[in-house]
């Protein structure tokens, strides 16, 4: 049974930061594609960062490059999602997902973290 237990969400003032892990169980790790996505309360789920098995490749929404950092452990099944420079339209549940890495789809999710960023 595939687990992605999130954790290290929390309340920071604007101009914070925050450090996302997600541990992975239950899955070869090192062959999935790690991602972060967000929801904001009204909103459509989002695209946030993901990473490849082997971390050559990163890829970041726009609206988060340069202050937001996608990490990978292979060795302790971990992804890591360290955000910089926090504003308060980054508030929403974070959810880490996992995609084969011959996969199209993110099959597996987890339950989400809250962050709050206040103004």
């Amino acid at each position: 049974q595939v687990q992605l237990v999130e954790s290290g969400g929390g309340l920071v003032q604007a101009g914070g930061s925050l450090r996302l892990s997600c541990a992975a169980s239950g899955l070869t790790f090192s062959t999935y594609v790690m991602g972060w996505f967000r929801q904001a309360p009204g909103k459509e789920r989002e695209f946030v960062a993901s990473i490849t098995w082997t971390s050559i490749t990163t890829l970041y929404a726009d609206s988060v490059k340069g202050r937001f950092t996608i990490s990978r452990d292979n060795a302790k099944n971990t992804v890591f999602l360290q955000m910089n420079s926090l504003k308060p339209e980054d508030t929403a549940v974070y959810y880490c997902a996992a995609r084969h890495r011959i996969g199209s789809k993110y099959n597996y999710w987890g339950q989400g973290t809250q962050v709050t960023v206040s103004s």
